[in-house]
C-alpha cells in the first residue's frame, strides 16, 4: 500500500455484497477509501472486490450482523489490516414485505428484527467502541433506514417497525456520540434499482389496494448521497437524508 492510500479513510460497509452496499462500496473506493465489505457470504464479497480493481484499499470479511462475535471480529480484522474506523455504512437489512400481519410468523419477525434492528445496534455499539479509542479520535455512522422509517407500505410490519427502529437508534446515538465526535445519521432510501426493489417496477400494493408499477432510481445515486454525508468535517452532520425516485408514490401516500 502506498503513502497516500495508508493515509486514506476507512469505511466499513455491510450487505456489501450486492444492491445499495455493493453500489456505495463502489463509490467510496473511486473516491479513495479504503472500504472493508462486510456480508454473510464470501463469494459476493470477492467478486466486488475483484470488480472495483481497487487492490490492496479492499478487503472482504464475511460477517453476520446479528451476531454479536461476528461483529466483533469484523471491526477487529478491519482494525488489524486498516489501523481504524472512520465511517461506518450500517446498510445490511432483510424483508418480510408480501406477509399479511396476521399470517406473519414468530420466526419471520425474529428474523427481520435480529438483522435490521439489533444487528445495526451491534454494529453501531461495535463502531463507538472502535471510534472513541482511536487516536484521532472520532469517526461518522450513516445508519440506512428506509422511505417506511417515516412511511409503511401494505402488509410490511416488521420491516416497517424495524426501520422506525432504525430511526430511534440514530437518534440517539447522535446524541451519545457527541462527546466522542462521533456523528451519527440516517440515510432513507426511496426505490433504488435493486434486486430488492425490482419488484416496483412489476407492480406493488399501494395503500388504496391498487397494484401499482412505482418508478426507480439508479442505485449508485444512493452511493453519491452516501459519499457527499461521509465528506463532511465532523462538525457537520446530515441526521437525515432522504434519497428517492422523483416520481415515487412516497408524498401523499396512502
Amino acid at each position: 500500500m502506498d503513502t497516500a492510500s495508508a493515509c486514506a479513510p476507512v469505511a466499513i460497509v455491510t450487505g456489501a455484497g450486492s444492491g445499495v452496499g455493493k453500489a456505495t462500496a463502489l463509490t467510496l473506493l473511486k473516491a479513495g477509501y479504503r472500504v472493508v465489505l462486510a456480508g454473510r457470504r464470501s463469494e459476493p464479497l470477492q467478486a466486488v472486490a475483484a470488480e472495483s480493481g481497487a487492490g490492496d484499499r479492499v478487503l472482504a470479511v464475511p460477517a453476520d450482523v446479528a451476531d454479536e462475535a461476528s461483529v466483533a471480529q469484523l471491526f477487529a480484522r478491519t482494525v488489524e489490516v486498516f489501523g481504524r474506523v472512520d465511517l461506518l455504512f450500517n446498510n445490511a437489512g432483510v424483508s418480510a414485505q408480501g406477509a399479511l400481519l396476521e399470517d406473519l410468523s414468530l420466526e419471520q419477525w425474529r428474523n427481520v428484527v435480529d438483522i435490521n434492528l439489533t444487528g445495526m445496534f451491534l454494529c453501531v455499539r461495535e463502531a463507538f467502541r472502535v471510534m472513541k479509542a482511536q487516536n484521532p479520535m472520532g469517526g461518522r455512522i450513516i445508519n440506512n433506514g428506509s422511505i417506511s422509517a417515516h412511511t409503511p407500505r401494505p402488509n410490511s410490519v416488521a420491516y416497517t417497525a424495524t426501520k422506525h427502529g432504525v430511526m430511534g437508534l440514530t437518534k440517539t446515538a447522535s446524541l451519545d456520540g457527541r462527546k466522542y465526535n462521533i456523528a451519527v445519521g440516517q440515510i432513507d432510501i426511496g426505490n433504488a434499482a435493486t434486486d430488492m426493489a425490482a419488484r416496483m417496477a412489476k407492480g406493488v400494493p399501494q395503500a388504496n389496494g391498487e397494484i401499482a408499477i412505482e418508478p426507480l432510481m439508479d442505485v449508485n445515486i444512493v452511493g453519491q448521497s452516501v459519499l457527499y454525508m461521509a465528506s463532511l468535517p465532523l462538525e457537520a452532520n446530515v441526521m437525515f437524508h432522504t434519497v428517492m425516485a422523483t416520481k415515487m408514490p412516497f408524498a401523499g401516500r396512502g
